[in-house]
């Protein structure tokens, strides 16, 4: 078998592991909060809703953190647990930062917060719907987030491990919560240079999407700070270009590869790096027009016509080359690791590709 196909089959086993992990964790919480009837239940529901689908970015980093920092041998299924913390963690985000900026979809359904407000009107209960799928999204995303830590604090491992992958997880939540409060604050302001706007990508996603995830498994398997450093290297370059690569989804992406409207970034006002070097490479004219229009509704041609402000601005190309050198940098990074603090070799194949899916997503 070649090194590509035993990667690929050493991938749709873990992902397969990683699903019934999921289920199998979701299912014992619904059994715990039975007790409390079918609101609980919608509840429980529409958390195993928002941790389903997604390309598991963030797990495999974990898991693969781990393989390639493990020296021992290791319960798989512990491995696993601690992994799937993470996917609880990315989809409270998702909950909370739909809520945040008011999308209609996540993943082509209904964000949470309009589910429970859809669901609210059909039931014709007094009161506004808004504020009920407001106050359901914010539980169902705490929930998510309470689920977190307690299924890697629970996953198997014993606490000389699982203490310090804990407090990974505590500085990368801290980060990811500040990061979003620096998103909010730039679009508060309705302004931010690039310098800004990478340091909003850097806290709000690169760290929380790889590097961290990354420290989180090799945390567990015993890593000394030489190795979480090394991985770092590889990290976060490339959670940056993954970022990147999502920026250009949310303005230049397909809705059916998305999940979400054209050019939805635009419409939310997202102040991101993509649009900052627009606004900086754009004519007067056209950098006034991109933005006063961010933040706004915008019917498809009007969506069409700030894409074309931010190509001929050359911000589009820009963003591209920026994501090949990341990428690049982090790729070789990782081998440079490899040799320095003994990765894993077989692992370290597995992270490369990972890195190319990452970064590598069509538009």
């Amino acid at each position: 078998m070649s090194g590509q196909a035993w990667d690929q089959a050493d991938q749709e086993r873990f992902r397969a592991g990683l699903q019934a992990t999921i289920d199998a964790f979701l299912d014992e919480q619904a059994e715990r909060l039975a007790p409390l009837g079918d609101d609980a239940a919608r509840l429980v529901a529409e958390g195993r809703a928002a941790v389903s689908g997604g390309k598991r970015f963030r797990a495999a980093f974990s898991y693969w953190g781990f393989r390639a920092a493990a020296r021992e041998e290791y319960d798989d299924r512990s491995v696993l647990r601690a992994a799937a913390a993470l996917e609880l963690l990315h989809a409270s985000a998702l909950v909370h930062d739909d809520l945040m900026d008011a999308s209609d979809t996540r993943r082509g359904r209904p964000a949470t917060h309009r589910g429970f407000a859809a669901l609210h009107q059909e039931q014709a209960w007094p009161g506004d719907p808004d504020q009920f799928g407001a106050a359901a999204a914010i539980l169902v995303g705490d929930l998510l987030l309470s689920w977190s830590d307690e299924l890697l604090r629970r996953c198997g491992m014993p606490w000389d491990r699982v203490g310090p992958a804990l407090e990974v997880l505590d500085l990368c939540r801290s980060e990811v919560i500040a990061g979003q409060f620096l998103d909010v604050s730039v679009q508060a302001r309705g302004r931010a240079d690039v310098a800004a706007a990478m340091t909003v990508l850097r806290y709000k996603s690169a760290k929380y999407s790889i590097e961290r995830p990354l420290h989180v498994g090799a945390a567990l398997a015993g890593a000394s700070p030489e190795v979480l450093a090394a991985l770092s290297s590889f990290g976060l370059p490339l959670g940056e270009a993954f970022q990147l690569r999502d920026d250009l989804l949310g303005v230049f992406g397909d809705p059916a590869t998305t999940g979400k409207p054209a050019g939805d970034d635009l419409v939310e006002g997202k102040r991101t790096v993509l649009v900052a070097l627009a606004l900086d490479g754009a004519p007067d004219d056209e950098a006034a027009r991109l933005d006063a229009a961010l933040g706004t509704a915008l019917t498809e041609p009007e969506v069409a016509e700030l894409r074309g402000i931010i190509d001929r601005s050359g911000a589009h190309a820009q963003v591209e080359a920026m994501i090949e050198d990341l990428a690049r940098g982090a790729v070789t990074a990782l081998e440079q690791a490899r040799s320095a603090v003994g990765l894993d070799e077989r692992a370290c194949a597995v992270l490369e590709g990972l890195a190319a899916a990452a970064t590598r997503r069509v538009l």
